[in-house]
């Protein structure tokens, strides 16, 4: 029975990572049998999966709701784009081209998606803040994600209105 545990728990993980490759393989692959196309010097290939970053500045700790949260989705182009994780607000605008409005991981901007990014899921039911009543392997997916985000995002502050069964104790 800890076996079978086990194998549940390990395909838990790693099916977001396989799927996530074998997206990115298509791409990769629909783009290497192409005509070659001169690149400019600032064009990069698009994907979600970079190194961790060096240049990150400390961590702010401004204070959020989860309605000014929504003002940061991405639709002002003049504004951030902020995804808060565990109520940590991370400044993910230079990856628009993920987080921007219509592209695949919009679904977590202008908000506190931390049930869905454990779940591995992207369905709009699932983008919610309250991530209590996720199985031990589905948290530690979503604190596998706060750590990504932690290494490569400025954390520009923290959301202050989480719901009570995850809010911070003081």
């Amino acid at each position: 029975m800890a076996s079978l545990s086990a194998i549940a728990i390990a395909l838990a993980l790693l099916l977001p990572v396989l799927l996530l490759r074998r997206h990115f393989s298509k791409t990769t692959s629909a783009h290497a049998s192409a005509a070659p196309q001169s690149r400019g010097d600032d064009e990069k290939p698009k994907t979600i999966m970079q190194p961790p970053r060096e240049d990150l500045a400390p961590p702010k700790d401004d204070p959020y709701t989860l309605e000014q949260l929504k003002a940061f989705d991405g639709s002002d182009p003049s504004k951030p784009i902020y995804v808060s994780i565990k109520g940590t607000v991370f400044d993910v605008t230079h990856k628009k081209d993920v987080y921007g409005p219509g592209k695949s991981y919009h679904i977590f901007a202008g908000k506190d998606g931390s049930r869905g990014l454990g779940m591995s899921s992207l369905n709009a039911e699932d983008a919610v803040p309250d991530y209590s009543a996720l199985p031990e392997n589905e948290m530690k997916v979503l604190d596998d994600w706060h750590s990504f985000f932690s290494k490569r995002y400025n954390i520009v502050g923290k959301v202050v209105d989480l719901p009570e069964a995850v809010a911070p104790k003081l």
